[in-house]
């Protein structure tokens, strides 16, 4: 993988003389998804205003694609249009007395034409579900959609890499879980994905690696799996374990749960032990497994979901990507799942049962990875069905 922003050595303090980031050394690579975890004053929120620019070390270098980040206005401007950065509380990154007019500061101010503004701003609300919202003043938004208002004006700059302080901060559960599989969406786009946060519940089965912090140090930058084993090193992080790894470490200590080659990081990674533990999910259910049936709303044209729910057996009906819940909600289709999609159909599979994802374009090829994995390690064979005689 190819590094995209180094820290090296980085030290930072405020003008109160707290000092804030103590020798912090620390690659990202491009495509990675990123969680920066620890209690509050761990130094999270400041080592994110290095990324880009915000703040300068007081010594140390961070560079971006190998070259140090200068300081000039220049060239932090272009700087700041490749690491769009999100702040934890919305209000504080928004400013303009509407919607339309606050996503598009940052085109204006890059000098984009009238057109490219306009299509900027289209684009960038449409992927983050609010079409339809220029006109609205974002203080008449909900807390979900303020932050939603905030990632668009940073997607209208087309960044390569995209940072979070705390993104699910003060957000109702479902507004949490549709900020996250956006998130997911947006890294799966290609986007390198950094987080900071003090839930480990959010970051355990999110990130590809995690980065422990206390006391504006690094404890450790590793798996999740690693990263959250080891028990002395969250105390000193002020954190606690995952729920889903304290329960398979204590189940698998009084020998109720067979070893696993990788610690469970999901539901249906749990389930699947359980399984191999006892040989059977449950008695009585089904020993062949359902299939997962996948439709591609960006090819569904003017045609309705409905079309293909009359015409297959589905139990369940799940969406991935705003696009494509978008569609669902217009055709009338009330969705079983709306997060976590693609393990919770496998986890419907696996009990005999049928579901549909819908989605689009690069997400097509995410789901049957997904699956395709899932059945490489169970032993499982879950068929994945595209339905695409709808599009013709």
């Amino acid at each position: 993988m190819k590094s995209i922003i180094r820290l090296k050595d980085v030290e930072f303090s405020y003008p109160n003389g707290q000092k804030a980031l103590k020798g912090i050394n620390l690659e990202i690579f491009e495509g990675e998804k990123i969680a920066l975890v620890g209690s509050n004053g761990a130094g999270k929120s400041t080592l994110l205003l290095m990324l880009n620019g915000m703040l300068k070390p007081d010594a140390g270098t961070v560079f971006f694609k190998g070259e140090p980040v200068s300081y000039n206005r220049s060239e932090l401007r272009d700087l700041r249009k490749k690491v769009g950065f999100v702040f934890q509380n919305p209000d504080h990154q928004i400013i303009a007395p509407t919607v339309f007019q606050d996503v598009a500061f940052g085109p204006v101010n890059l000098d984009y034409t009238e057109d490219e503004i306009n299509r900027s701003v289209s684009e960038a609300l449409m992927y983050v579900d609010l079409s339809g919202f220029e006109r609205r003043p974002p203080h008449q938004l909900s807390g979900g959609e303020k932050k939603k208002v905030a990632i668009a004006g940073v997607l209208a700059m087309e960044p390569e890499v995209l940072v979070f302080d705390e993104p699910t901060s003060a957000l109702d559960p479902a507004s949490s879980e549709g900020i996250m599989e956006l998130l997911e969406e947006l890294n799966h786009e290609g986007k390198t994905t950094i987080i900071s946060t003090h839930d480990v519940e959010l970051a355990y089965p999110w990130a590809d690696r995690i980065i422990l912090m206390n006391d504006g140090m690094i404890l450790t930058c590793s798996s999740p799996a690693d990263a959250f084993s080891d028990g002395k090193m969250l105390r000193d992080a002020k954190l606690s374990r995952p729920v889903l790894l304290e329960l398979y470490s204590s189940l698998f200590e009084m020998g109720m749960l067979p070893e696993a080659e990788k610690p469970p990081r999901s539901v249906l990674d749990f389930v699947h032990l359980v399984e191999r533990g006892n040989g059977s999910i449950s008695k009585g259910k089904s020993e062949s497994c359902g299939s997962i049936y996948l439709v591609d709303a960006d090819r569904l044209g003017d045609k309705s979901l409905k079309d293909c729910l009359e015409s297959i057996p589905v139990d369940f009906v799940g969406a991935m990507g705003s696009y494509a819940k978008k569609k669902a909600e217009s055709d009338g289709i009330d969705l079983n799942f709306t997060y976590g999609v693609i393990d919770k159909c496998l986890l419907k599979a696996i009990s005999g049962q049928n579901s549909m994802i819908i989605t689009t374009g690069g997400m097509i090829k995410r789901v049957i990875d997904r699956v395709n994995e899932f059945c490489e390690e169970s032993g499982k064979q879950v068929d994945v069905v595209s339905i695409d005689e709808f599009s013709e």
